[in-house]
Formats: structure tokens, C-alpha cells, sequence
């Protein structure tokens, strides 16, 4: 195995536990307008960027659906709750920035997620500092499972993708990840693994602070 030089981390449901906040505000705004299996689609839509979740959620419901307005609606009951440092953050967050920093490994954020939205919840969090690189889904002309964002990541910290871990928890991450020819880590959030993901991981571990562990033994 290549020595290991870089780790690159999804941000939604790795870093913040913003995943499941998301489909929350779904719910309510599915509630209010009689939107049935709103949480099938959320599922259907982990992962991905927003080209790709409105291409999804129109072949879900139909290409009539108003899909902008409600999006803008469930994204501003959203930011309301949650912006200037509201979002709750995964176990182990702090403890594996701070270890990686102290072995001298570098640091990238590939997310689905807007660069400005992303830049704002890492500051708001204090977790910007930690990161050399942050590529997003604004970034890149494909959203995952494509491998375009890691590629990206790991082009960006001037290291063989061979070289760095991979953090994920949804299925088109580690599809991505490993795609790229990573070593992808799935910490399930939302989605539990399944076969395939068995399959594509390096490893399944329950927490960021078994993540620590993990690269501790390395």
C-alpha cells in the first residue's frame, strides 16, 4: 500500500450531521404541500450536487413540479435554523482535524455542496483553518458518483489519489471515491452499507474517532 499522504472529506453527514436537518425541513415543507415520499427522494438524492438532485427530483415527480420554488423554500427553513455556527457537528470532527494536522497529512473538502455555503458552515464552525483545499459542487462540471471532484481534490494537494483516504458516508461517495482510485472510508450517516459498498470501501468504521484509529495503526 502507497504511503498515505492526504485525506479528503465529504462535508454533509461526515463533518456536520446536516443530512439528516436536511430532510427534515423537507418533511415540513412536503407536509404543507401534500408532497408524498418526499424522504424516498432525499434518499435517491444523498450525495449528489444541485444540477443533479433537481434532475432527480423532476424524474421523480414529474417535470411539473416546482421544484425551485419548494427548493428555495426547504433551503431558506434551512439556513434559518441552522447558519452562524447553529449546525451540529459529527463525533470525532475536531479530535481527527486536529490528528491529521499532527502528522503532517494534508486536508481537502470534496462536497456536492455550494462553495459559499460550505465556506460559510466551515468558518461559522471554526473548521476552516484545518482544510489546505476546498473543491465543491459549483466546481466541477460532474456530480458524484463521476470521480471529477476527488480527482480534483487530490490534483489540487498535488497528490496521487492512491495516496489519500477518501471519508464518506452516502453511496455515490464512495462510488466516487473509489472511482478515483482513492482508498474510500464509508461512515454511514443516512445510508446504510450495503453489499456494493462493502465491496468498493477500504473499510466501514462507526465514527470519525475510529477513523483516527484507523489511520493511527497505519
Amino acid at each position: 500500500m502507497k504511503e498515505l499522504k492526504a485525506v479528503v472529506f465529504d462535508m454533509d453527514g461526515v463533518i456536520f450531521d446536516s443530512e439528516r436537518k436536511v430532510v427534515e425541513c423537507w418533511i415540513e415543507i412536503a407536509a404543507k404541500y401534500g408532497i408524498k415520499d418526499i424522504e424516498k427522494l432525499c434518499k435517491l438524492c444523498l450525495g449528489t450536487n444541485s444540477a443533479e438532485t433537481k434532475r432527480i427530483a423532476l424524474q421523480f415527480y414529474g417535470e411539473d413540479f416546482p421544484y425551485e420554488e419548494r427548493k428555495k423554500e426547504q433551503s431558506d427553513l434551512y439556513h434559518e435554523r441552522y447558519d452562524g455556527g447553529r449546525l451540529p457537528m459529527k463525533t470525532g470532527v475536531r479530535e481527527l482535524l486536529e490528528f491529521l494536522k499532527e502528522k503532517g497529512l494534508k486536508i481537502a473538502l470534496a462536497s456536492s455542496t455550494r462553495r459559499v455555503v460550505v465556506e460559510n458552515q466551515l468558518r461559522d464552525a471554526g473548521l476552516l483553518p484545518y482544510f489546505d483545499k476546498v473543491v465543491c459542487g459549483d466546481m466541477v462540471s460532474h456530480s458524484k458518483p463521476h470521480p471529477e471532484i476527488f480527482l480534483k481534490a487530490c490534483e489540487e494537494l498535488s497528490v496521487a489519489p492512491e495516496c489519500a483516504i477518501a471519508i464518506e458516508d452516502s453511496y455515490n461517495g464512495i462510488r466516487s471515491a473509489h472511482a478515483a482510485g482513492m482508498r474510500p472510508i464509508m461512515v454511514p450517516d443516512m445510508a446504510e452499507p450495503n453489499e456494493e459498498m462493502e465491496g468498493l470501501a477500504e473499510v466501514i468504521l462507526g465514527s470519525l474517532l475510529e477513523v483516527r484509529e484507523y489511520i493511527l495503526k497505519e
